[in-house]
């Protein structure tokens, strides 16, 4: 038996659907396996109060449901004309985005949380449009602020770096 869809335009608009479940059910599989991988993770010795595996058990939890939403949500997600177009500075954005990344990784043992997230937030910040003052100060109190809420509150030790010598 032969599968009529009708109008041509409503199999233009059930292709893109098919894509986007295909894509959510195939990277439910890969987070259902990261999963599985994840699970019997003990470490030697741990920093943190919850053990290493929490985390990106956590992640794998909140993206599961993400993917199980777009898996079973009713329409396909649309495209707007304000959405930003994909174009060459769009793109460069996002190459230096994922360079500073890199050098966020780089940078996090040798200078510390604390400076290596200023280094990065503040380029961030004004690579979307941030005026110098407030992305200096923004950055550099959620640094400040981010570093003692994991250090102090949550019991979960990050490197100070260049900025050892403060540290009682």
């Amino acid at each position: 038996m032969q599968r009529h869809f009708g109008k041509p335009a409503e199999v233009a608009l059930e292709f893109p659907m098919l894509l986007q479940r295909i894509f959510a059910a195939t990277m439910l599989l890969v987070c259902a396996g990261l999963a599985l991988m994840a699970w019997p993770y003990q470490a030697a010795f741990s920093y943190e109060p919850v053990g290493p595996r929490a985390y990106p058990l956590l992640m794998l939890g909140l993206m599961s449901l993400g993917l199980i939403y777009m898996l079973f949500r009713p329409q396909a997600t649309k495209h707007t004309e304000e959405e930003p177009a994909l174009d060459r500075d769009t793109l460069v954005k996002i190459g230096l985005c994922v360079a500073l990344l890199i050098v966020f990784a780089g940078t996090f043992e040798p200078l510390g949380f604390i400076l290596s997230s200023m280094l990065i937030g503040i380029p961030m910040a004004r690579l979307y449009g941030g005026r110098w003052l407030p992305s200096v100060v923004i950055v550099t109190l959620m640094a400040i602020g981010l570093y003692l809420l994991f250090d102090k509150a949550m019991d979960v030790p990050l490197p100070l770096g260049l900025l050892d010598v403060l540290e009682n």
